[in-house]
């Protein structure tokens, strides 16, 4: 996938979320995320489009302050997300393919913009599951490729990051290896004391294994779904330790 691709996602996925939310009304539950009404979620990810428009359009080369949500509810909320959501489109659409500007990932396209679209890409993918979520039912389907590219982004550049909070209790070395049985992607994470390290290739003796859809994976890794069931084998206290540690 490259910029063009990863825009119309946020475009589609923005749009859906707005629309689930809209269905299930702002003072919805969301049981994605504890605590969380259908209006926290229209108020963190708006403020996250501005945040990320703001530092593609004006070409920021620091990071700039993340942009508080006003206190708006109902349809007032809806239409200030929606603006944002559309401005941020424009953004990502209209940028020169070599604009300069602040990143956060440390492995992450060679282009700024495409970081930045593919990053929006999957915060809008992540929270319109969140938003189908208040609905009660079924949520609506995650590409296998953007699936199987979510999951990267998670493993190879938020848990690569010296934050993640993703550690072996004793410190001991320990490999959970995650299979996604349709793409045939797998990583192979290296969790110790030190920052996880992960790796695209099944080499070595696993710990723990996850396999599943890639669709699957991204729910789970991301903590939308239990990383629980038939596909997660051995050692199980990894499985459960990523779920209790690796929120974002």
């Amino acid at each position: 996938m490259g910029t063009t691709d990863y825009v119309k996602i946020v475009e589609l996925e923005g749009a859906a979320l707005a629309e689930a939310a809209e269905r299930a009304g702002t003072e919805a539950a969301v049981p994605n995320c504890p605590g969380w009404r259908v209006t926290d979620l229209l108020r963190h990810t708006g403020s996250v489009h501005r945040w990320a428009a703001r530092h593609v359009g004006e070409g920021l080369l620091e990071p700039g302050p993340f942009v508080e949500a006003p206190d708006l509810a109902g349809g007032e909320l809806l239409t200030w997300f929606r603006d944002g959501h559309r401005a941020l489109v424009d953004t990502l659409a209209s940028a020169p393919a070599d604009r300069e500007c602040w990143t956060f990932l440390p492995t992450a396209p060679a282009s700024p913009v495409e970081f930045w679209a593919r990053r929006q890409a999957h915060e809008n993918t992540v929270h319109r599951l969140d938003a189908e979520s208040a609905l009660g039912g079924a949520v609506g389907p995650v590409a296998a490729a953007l699936a199987e590219d979510g999951v990267d982004e998670l493993l190879r550049g938020f848990h690569a990051r010296p934050r993640s909070r993703v550690r072996t209790p004793d410190g001991a070395p320990k490999v959970l290896r995650v299979r996604a049985a349709d793409t045939g992607a797998v990583w192979s994470v290296h969790l110790s004391a030190e920052p996880p390290r992960t790796v695209r290739d099944a080499s070595g003796p696993a710990d723990c294994e996850a396999t599943g859809t890639a669709e699957w994976l991204y729910a789970a890794l991301w903590n939308r779904v239990p990383l629980a069931g038939p596909g997660v084998t051995g050692d199980l206290a990894l499985a459960r330790l990523w779920q209790d540690t690796s929120p974002i």
